[in-house]
């Protein structure tokens, strides 16, 4: 069931009136796909969006787009409805998620990674700031994790593991002392966000999570996560090789520095997950994977 601001949304953004609801995303996504009565299947998405960060998301997509990227056009411009930021996109359905965490599925990953990203780093205006929560690691909190009341409030906030913890602080160290330009580029690259068809990428979801960084940390936070789906992990050491490896093939070879930091980002999202599990008590997945790779990944980056 519509809300009726809905309805007026898309009788005033889209000069047409929906007549049926294709998909419904959780009241929290706030994303539904709609048939208008023109005949058109659109995707309506509305958020908060106290930092203003989607406009930017949203010229970001709308060139990728325009290239030829394959992802889901918009159709309207960005409009507030009360404390929402609303626009309109193509609905693209059809594709699946691929989990395959092989060095040969990296490099597919990776390939077409360098490739949204020769688009996006050309947007230079208005980064969307603050960072995307799992990639925030260049906050100013005392804390090694950004400020987030669902998990600060949690038994054990503080101090979570010991040995996560030690681990987080090096990687945080080593990527905040990074002295490299930032571009904007996809800051959640994992498969949950990606449907292939065929062997070929159909669509990539999810261009409210950019984020405003050194490309090392982008890629590297990329290498770490592109295999997550259901349950968020760590990319094999293997697979993380070969996605960092086949990005820089497509788009020059990085600098000691740069490869230091790539590794030292492939760590944090899976850091940030291995905390969630703790404090939440869900299965260690992301977590036995941190401490399994942790040195190894930790010696790449150069820590």
């Amino acid at each position: 069931m519509l809300d009726g601001w809905q309805v007026d949304w898309c009788r005033r953004e889209l000069a047409a009136t929906p007549v049926e609801e294709l998909t419904s995303g959780t009241p929290m996504s706030g994303v539904r796909a709609l048939r208008l009565d023109d005949g058109r299947a659109v995707v309506v998405k509305a958020r908060i969006d106290p930092t203003q960060r989607a406009q930017t998301c949203l010229i970001a997509q709308r060139a990728a787009a325009d290239a030829g990227f394959p992802c889901a056009r918009p159709l309207t411009g960005l409009t507030l409805v009360g404390r929402l930021a609303v626009h309109a996109e193509e609905w693209r359905p059809g594709g699946v998620i691929e989990i395959d965490d092989s060095p040969a599925a990296a490099v597919r990953s990776a390939r077409r990674y360098a490739r949204a990203t020769a688009i996006t780093r050309r947007i230079v205006d208005s980064p969307p700031l603050p960072n995307p929560e799992w990639v925030r690691w260049e906050h100013e909190g005392p804390n090694h994790w950004p400020p987030n009341p669902l998990h600060d409030d949690r038994p054990g906030a503080d101090f979570p593991d010991r040995d996560l913890v030690e681990i987080a602080g090096l990687v945080r160290k080593r990527l905040q002392s990074a002295a490299l330009p930032r571009i904007l580029g996809h800051g959640d690259w994992e498969a949950q966000n990606l449907r292939w068809e065929n062997g070929r990428l159909h669509t990539v979801l999810d261009w409210d999570s950019l984020a405003w960084l050194p490309e090392a940390a982008l890629v590297g936070a990329a290498a770490g996560a592109f295999a997550t789906a259901s349950a968020p992990t760590l990319a094999p050491l293997a697979s993380s090789e070969a996605f960092l490896a086949a990005y820089q093939e497509q788009c020059g070879r990085f600098s000691r520095e740069e490869r230091e930091i790539a590794w030292a980002a492939s760590l944090w999202p899976a850091l940030h997950n291995a905390r969630a599990e703790i404090l939440w008590k869900n299965p260690p997945v992301a977590l036995t994977q941190v401490l399994a790779q942790g040195e190894d990944r930790l010696r790449r980056a150069g820590i």
